[in-house]
């Protein structure tokens, strides 16, 4: 069974199937290029209950180059439509000397700080800041050059599927594996920002496991929290979802982020549904044993004599379920009584003749 295991200051964390689901904060760009905000949100995050922080390491330059031609406007409809892609990035990155304090403050929490690297400058940079584990953004799946150079940092790597097809997706997991890495997670993801339930087909989910025989889980854009409890139920075992302070305070990704309190109540309700789904079971729990005394068995529903015939007039199929159970029924009409035995006793195969 596949599983990503991650180092950490308290041990291994282990993801995957038959572990706790691995619930990550992205702050994205919701720390407003303000590093208290983002210290904020790193306690919002541990307050909730989630696992690790994510964050991205870019700069404008790096992800792009500053034009004007229309190629470089925002043309698709989401909350960045008409800006250029170097103003909208020159706004939202996070300024790289904040990141290895922003790492140090997380993992004194105890939780996991990873990032999203843009180009090889940003894997050099998180290699020496000591990360333990690297994610592929969606929109940098195609990017061959730059997963052979995250696969050979030889740390486990997640990647967000976003528009990304089956051969493309077959040939990201193959790069990453080839060049180092020795664990690959797929989350299912949908690169809309917000993602809409009609578009979320959380069916890939298990899909993923099964197709390409790694861990899955979701990358969640979608308002609210039935998609990701949804996510979850079909197999999940990690779930993104973007944390803001506050929606109104507006960023990056405000319109689409979770704030504190709402992500509280889901990796609440996350937690509720593992316990739900638990594992196959066919064993009666200890609760439900009590409840076993109050099934269908064989009484007599009269009082019958010594010598007397077990017959359908006096011996039925009823609750509770001290007596023989219903299955004899049928092999013990006709028998003969041994004893006299009172209306409302359980039958026995002592109080029969053969």
């Amino acid at each position: 069974m596949p599983e990503i295991i991650i180092k950490t200051l308290k041990g291994k964390r282990r993801i995957g199937p038959g572990n706790p689901v691995f619930i990550v904060a992205e702050m994205s760009g919701n720390h407003n290029q303000d590093i208290n905000r983002a210290y904020k949100i790193i306690d919002a995050a541990w307050e909730a209950g989630a696992d690790a922080i994510k964050i991205q390491t870019f700069t404008a330059d790096t992800i792009t180059i500053d034009s004007d031609e229309k190629y470089f406007k925002i043309i698709t409809d989401n909350a960045w439509q008409g800006q250029t892609l170097y103003d909208l990035y020159e706004k939202v990155a996070m300024p790289w000397e904040w990141q290895s304090k922003l790492k140090a403050y997380t993992e004194s929490k105890g939780l996991v700080f990873f990032s999203s690297p843009f180009d090889e400058t940003a894997v050099n940079f998180l290699k020496k800041l000591g990360v333990e584990l690297y994610k592929v953004a969606s929109y940098e799946v195609t990017d061959i050059p730059l997963l052979r150079r995250i696969g050979r940092a030889k740390k486990p790597v997640i990647i967000s599927r976003g528009m990304a097809g089956q051969s493309e997706l077959k040939e990201a997991i193959a790069v990453l594996k080839k060049s180092g890495a020795p664990q690959v997670a797929v989350l299912h993801c949908v690169s809309n920002y917000p993602s809409l339930p009609k578009e979320m087909n959380l069916a890939t989910i298990p899909d993923i496991a099964k197709r390409y025989r790694v861990v899955a889980g979701l990358s969640d854009h979608s308002l609210g929290m039935n998609s990701a409890l949804v996510a979850v139920a079909l197999g999940a075992s990690i779930i993104e979802k973007h944390l803001t302070l506050k929606r109104a305070d507006g960023g990056f990704d405000a319109s689409f982020s979770v704030e504190p309190e709402e992500l509280k109540k889901l990796i609440g309700a996350i937690r509720e549904a593992e316990l739900a789904i638990g594992k196959p079971n066919y064993k009666m729990n200890p609760r439900e044993k009590k409840g076993a005394l109050y099934r269908r068995s064989l009484f007599a529903v009269k009082d019958i004599k010594k010598g007397d015939k077990i017959t359908k007039e006096n011996v039925r199929s009823i609750r509770p379920g001290q007596g023989l159970k219903p299955k004899f029924y049928d092999r013990i009409l006709g028998r003969i009584a041994k004893k006299d035995i009172k209306r409302g006793s359980p039958l026995d195969w002592k109080l029969l003749n053969k």
